[in-house]
């Protein structure tokens, strides 16, 4: 992943304001946090949103930004500044530089002169998110998880929404779902959220995209979850390119340690896109021939894609030890070893989706969620202990 600066600009004109904004919207290494429009506001902006350059222009009100430069060096160390100006001004550039900008660049600004600055700049500031009340650090190096389905009702979903909020409750963890199955998704029934916003209205407004806008964007779980839920109209779902789905997908994970992809079963163009951005793929299936076959067919397709091949995970949801597919033959049809198990918890899992409650809240200590933490443990690279599959006790006359 490359490294994504979060920028906050100031500048109270509109003419050179919006120009530098729309310049930086187009750049894919950068976040732009917020675009202010007075001097006297843009402290509070900052700390606020913590962004890694603040980028002040001078023109408007000279002694002012200058004063606001020296500002954020002294009480914001871990901003750095790029001051920027249209006059060719040999004394404002020197009281620029003196009262703590890094790098100055002439208005209008070039984007390759802009790039080479902000190369410069680089930063070693840990990038916040929203906690609760405060801001909070996170991660730089977030990791991208997509589940892929072998078929539709295998528990890709389940497995979502429920290692979302599992990893959610590790400190210092941040956690956000996007629901790719636009059509007929289901992750915010299972949660039981009303969202406000959806991905489509984040997709079609992506070019304006703050974090703000963002974050009231997502729904939010009482585990510390975020979800991105799908469209609600059906129709709209053929509104989201794949372009569009990349940048947004880039930007969430700038402000997330973990990011999951739920996908659809169509293996569509936003589909491919979001397993190329995915640093781990779990494959999903069961014990049943139809599952089993297509889980072959995704790997050999998987496999031929020399980005993906070493980035797939096989886990087998619902895992009963008197199946007539037993784990052994399940291996040996897929080619590949088992990376995870989760058991066939069929109770807990129902009665958790249908109160819309995830299991670490809903049933904690049932088996599936015992097994769904050691995944979270897994991905966290902690010990990680798989649960045992017990085999059910078959009553008398069962199989009537």
């Amino acid at each position: 992943m490359k490294d994504v600066l979060r920028i906050a600009i100031v500048d109270p004109s509109d003419s050179t304001r919006e120009p530098l904004r729309n310049m930086l919207l187009g750049v894919e290494s950068v976040w732009l946090e917020a675009d202010c429009a007075r001097y006297e506001f843009f402290f509070d902006v900052l700390q606020q949103s913590s962004p890694d350059v603040a980028v002040v222009s001078v023109d408007a009100d000279q002694a002012k930004a200058l004063q606001l430069i020296a500002e954020i060096t002294a009480q914001c160390p871990n901003v750095r500044v790029l001051a920027v100006s249209g006059k060719n001004d040999g004394q404002c550039i020197l009281q620029a530089l003196r009262n703590g900008a890094r790098e100055f660049l002439t208005s209008p600004v070039n984007l390759e002169e802009l790039l080479h600055a902000l190369k410069r700049l680089g930063t070693t500031h840990s990038p916040m998110v929203e906690s609760g009340s405060k801001l909070v650090p996170i991660k730089t190096q977030s990791t991208v998880i997509a589940i892929l389905g072998s078929r539709g009702g295998v528990g890709c979903t389940s497995i979502a929404v429920n290692l979302g909020c599992t990893l959610a409750l590790e400190p210092g963890v941040n956690v956000a779902v996007i629901d790719l199955d636009l059509a007929l998704g289901d992750a915010d029934v299972a949660l039981d959220l009303m969202p406000d916003y959806t991905l489509s209205d984040v997709a079609m407004n992506v070019d304006r995209l703050d974090m703000t806008f963002l974050r009231r964007s997502l729904c939010h779980h009482s585990t510390g979850l975020s979800l991105l839920p799908h469209p609600v109209q059906v129709e709209d779902a053929a509104l989201i390119q794949d372009e569009q789905l990349q940048r947004v997908i880039g930007l969430l994970r700038t402000s997330y340690s973990h990011l999951i992809l739920d996908l659809s079963k169509g293996f569509t163009k936003n589909d491919i896109m979001a397993l190329h951005s995915a640093d781990v793929v779990l494959l999903v299936g069961q014990q049943d021939l139809s599952s089993l076959r297509n889980m072959v067919r995704l790997l050999m397709s998987l496999d031929a894609d020399p980005m993906l091949s070493d980035r797939i995970r096989v886990v087998l949801n619902r895992v009963a030890t008197d199946s007539d597919i037993s784990l052994d033959k399940a291996t040996e049809t897929i080619g590949r070893s088992i990376f995870w198990q989760i058991p066939n918890d069929i109770r807990a899992m129902t009665e958790s989706r249908n109160a819309g409650v995830p299991l670490i809240q809903h049933a904690p200590k049932s088996k599936a969620q015992q097994s769904i933490q050691g995944l979270a443990n897994l991905l966290l690279n902690k010990d990680a202990e798989q649960a045992p599959i017990k085999k059910e006790r078959r009553k008398l006359f069962s199989f009537m």
